[in-house]
């Protein structure tokens, strides 16, 4: 379950201020959705991909005792 800031609060923030789980969580959201998003959805959506790609993408680059590679957002 997603435990964070919801699209509200984070529509009126710039992407680079999102952290990698909430990237992560709405990419998964609307990859889902693409065939029913209109042009503002695909527009956020590709932004979110832009920022996801601007850091590297979404894994971790060390693996430690509690945390694999991939970033969660559960």
């Amino acid at each position: 379950m997603y435990v964070g800031r919801d699209m509200t609060e984070l529509s009126m923030m710039p992407k680079t201020e999102w952290n990698k789980s909430e990237l992560a969580f709405f990419h998964h959201s609307l990859q889902q959705m693409v065939p029913y998003l209109n042009s503002e959805g695909q527009t956020i959506h590709r932004e979110i991909i832009e920022e996801i790609e601007n850091r590297g993408g979404l894994k971790r680059s060390e693996a430690d005792a509690s945390h694999g590679t991939k970033v969660t957002y559960d």
